[in-house]
């Protein structure tokens, strides 16, 4: 068997086989222990780390340098969620592009290496995702949310291309579950990232390539061994911000109308709100507390859909509330301020 390699932190390898590539922005004390987390992974082969900031004023700078990791400084305005991945992607050497986001930490020492290999399962596997575990000490309905989501994937690696092109074009559920894809934790192939590089979207860029590249015929790859922890805690604010932004983005890339009517909105909402307090008794919550997490999960499931059913209908709303109920052009905002 190969020995193990982890990078060694004061030089870049000449020959990677991966690159480790990270937007930050403000990444607080969470950054250093993904990069450390990253730094220990256990690999046949040689790898990479790239970092590209966006105008941190927290000192995430001198956090990654300090690392012995290459960190590359951008302008907060030249941010963009696609642009500056395929800046990262144009500055590495590896055969395999990996993606993560600063607030991503890799789950084990062996997280980057069955990522890989899910990528290099097939010659026409375009790239790999792994699965999300909410980070200790999120919300009960978070953690479940996350273990329901991913588990839909399966339990063992695998490969999914379209093998049914007349489902595609009319099944939307049979489309999302091919173009689902994470950048909090992915994987490329480089020659096919050059062929098909992230398209300058402002939002779920990763989807949109994962679109194009299933459409291209190339093979999605899903490694429920390559888990991250990642999770958000949104409260009822940010959770209607989020939603706007991607029920938005799934009509303008994709076609899709999230929610068409406040009436099916707030009918979702109340189901969710149900499904959420059935959660929290079976996690063991009772009498006055499981009220007060019930009732709060009621709010952010009210914010959750009224942001998926305003998203859906942002081309009738003043360019004045699409900004206000964007979190990402929040954001945004805030690195060009």
């Amino acid at each position: 068997m190969a020995a193990l390699w982890s990078v060694d932190r004061s030089t870049a390898p000449m020959d990677p086989r991966a690159s480790v590539l990270i937007p930050v922005k403000n990444g607080g004390a969470l950054l250093g222990d993904v990069l450390d987390a990253v730094l220990a992974q256990r690999a046949p082969w040689p790898f990479e780390v790239i970092v590209m900031d966006s105008g941190s004023t927290d000192g995430s700078v001198d956090l990654v340098r300090a690392r012995g990791v290459r960190c590359e400084v951008i302008a907060p305005e030249s941010f963009g969620h696609g642009r500056t991945r395929n800046q990262l992607a144009s500055l590495s050497a590896g055969e395999f592009l990996v993606f993560i986001t600063q607030d991503a930490k890799p789950a084990s020492p062996e997280w980057l290496h069955h990522l890989i290999e899910a990528c290099d399962a097939g010659a026409d596997v375009a790239g790999a995702f792994g699965p999300h575990i909410a980070h200790p000490g999120a919300r009960i309905v978070t953690t479940r949310e996350l273990a329901e989501h991913f588990a839909g994937f399966g339990a063992e690696q695998s490969v999914v291309r379209i093998e049914d092109r007349a489902r595609f074009d009319a099944d939307p559920g049979y489309r999302q579950y091919l173009h689902f894809f994470s950048n909090n934790n992915s994987c490329l192939r480089r020659s096919v990232w050059e062929r098909l590089p992230f398209p300058d979207v402002a939002f779920a860029e990763d989807q949109t390539w994962a679109l194009a590249a299933v459409k291209a015929g190339y093979g999605k790859a899903y490694a429920p061994q390559a888990a991250v922890y990642h999770s958000h805690d949104f409260g009822v604010w940010e959770t209607l911000q989020r939603n706007f932004d991607e029920a938005r983005s799934f009509q303008l890339y994709f076609g899709y109308d999230m929610q068409r009517s406040v009436v099916r909105a707030w009918a979702s909402a109340a189901l969710l709100a149900r499904r959420d307090a059935r959660w929290l008794r079976q996690a063991g919550l009772r009498g006055g507390r499981w009220l007060k997490n019930a009732a709060y999960m009621a709010g952010v499931e009210l914010a959750r859909t009224t942001g998926q059913f305003l998203g859906t209908r942002h081309k009738h709303l003043p360019g004045w509330i699409v900004g206000l109920l964007s979190r990402d052009q929040t954001l945004q905002r805030g690195r060009s301020a």
